[in-house]
């Protein structure tokens, strides 16, 4: 896939719902996402996250029992070779306020975008159609993709 092509080389920041996607096999999305995740696989590029990823996707998991299912998300938002996961800082958090001040973002938004900007990425893999455009940040929703 092009898009995922045009990643290569750079630090890409990651949504929860692209995540989900894959991990769950979504039956509308799972065949775009499953590219890039295996090209991170290949460590085409790097791939950062908020440590929000983490509470997000395992409350689906946590609430159907599926133990085996949030055993995998902390996998790979843990120990992925070539995705890292990061914790809200004081600088992140406020970084977010600036977002939330500036664009009108909800919380989660604002903390995954300071988040990945603050870890170097020039791109936003994410579904949300709701986001604006952010200077010297790509935000690429799967939903135009298809």
């Amino acid at each position: 896939m092009e898009w995922v092509r045009e990643l290569r080389g750079t630090i890409v920041g990651l949504d929860t719902a692209p995540l989900i996607y894959f991990m769950e096999e979504h039956p509308k999305y799972g065949r775009i996402v499953v590219p890039f995740f295996e090209a991170m696989d290949r460590g085409e590029f790097s791939v950062v996250t908020s440590v929000l990823t983490l509470s997000e996707a395992l409350t689906e998991p946590f609430r159907k029992g599926a133990l085996e299912l949030a055993e995998d998300y902390r996998r790979i938002l843990l120990r992925a070779a070539h995705l890292t996961t990061v914790d809200v800082t004081p600088e992140i958090a406020e970084a977010a306020a600036r977002l939330r001040a500036d664009h009108k973002l909800r919380t989660p938004d604002a903390i995954q975008i300071a988040t990945v900007r603050r870890e170097g990425a020039s791109s936003l893999v994410t579904n949300d159609t709701e986001l604006p455009p952010l200077p010297g940040l790509r935000v690429i929703v799967l939903r135009d993709l298809l």
